[in-house]
């Protein structure tokens, strides 16, 4: 049987910052708690920790780990949630390769800063003409005519950049959601009010369709089922909260454009 060689205190130090450093960014694009804790246990204990004792809450990590006779114990706060598949398997890989032995606490370091400060993996006027044709595919599998298909492709590209430009300038999410649901709704509205198609209520309800929380509700109940019942009824709370915001803001654009009922 191997023992690991004790860590110094300062080293300790520096390797619970690194884990969760990485659980931060795991947790804030939308990795489910399960996957948060076994990633900031596993950094840690490859890194030279004898163990590790994880808490994750919706808006921050708890950790103590112990190496011989040191301990520490650390809280890292957790804030701006969003959804970006690309840092989580990134943060994955990484712990992967430490736990390998392919990096050290140098290098696992340059490696996060590298994840922290990465651009999106797709150019912004890409993602808004594809969300909007998303959109607007959707509308002519709920029935839509060629006419709600060009209006719902105005209005989710459209509300796709309101979304945008809000988070770039760290409004609040829920105020998010509502003007960006208003942007949508008052464009797709125009397919009722000029009588452009036989079908404007497929307009208004696909062109919303970006703002479904899919994966916070899909964590929800994996969190849920895996014992996290406190972050799993948190971000189920924030799905449906999220659901509110974007009927209020349908809500708006139609009273303002005079169309009643979807």
């Amino acid at each position: 049987m191997t023992y690991k060689d004790a860590l110094e205190r300062e080293e300790l130090r520096d390797v619970i910052d690194l884990s969760l450093w990485a659980g931060q960014l795991l947790l804030q694009h939308g990795a489910e708690a399960e996957r948060v804790e076994e990633t900031v246990h596993r950094l840690g204990t490859a890194l030279g920790c004898d163990w590790l004792d994880v808490l994750v809450s919706p808006n921050a990590i708890i950790a103590t780990t112990s190496s011989g006779p040191e301990f520490r114990t650390k809280v890292r706060r957790v804030v701006g949630m969003r959804v970006d598949m690309t840092v989580v398997s990134a943060v994955n890989r990484l712990s992967r390769r430490v736990e390998s032995g392919e990096l050290n606490r140098f290098q696992a370091r340059a490696e996060l800063v590298r994840i922290s400060s990465m651009p999106p993996h797709y150019n912004r006027w890409l993602t808004v003409g594809l969300v909007g044709l998303a959109c607007a595919s959707f509308s002519r599998l709920f029935g839509g005519d060629w006419a709600v298909f060009a209006v719902t492709f105005a209005a989710s590209a459209t509300a796709m950049f309101v979304r945008q430009e809000l988070a770039r300038r760290h409004v609040n999410q829920l105020l998010t959601v509502i003007a960006t649901a208003f942007a949508a709704g008052l464009i797709a509205s125009s397919a009722a009010v000029f009588r452009w198609s036989e079908t404007p209520q497929t307009a208004l309800s696909a062109a919303v369709l970006l703002l479904v929380p899919g994966v916070p509700l899909i964590n929800a109940a994996e969190d849920m089922i895996k014992g996290h019942m406190v972050v799993g009824l948190v971000r189920g709370a924030t799905g449906v909260l999220v659901s509110l915001a974007i009927a209020l803001g349908l809500l708006l654009a139609m009273t303002l454009a005079g169309v009643r009922g979807l």
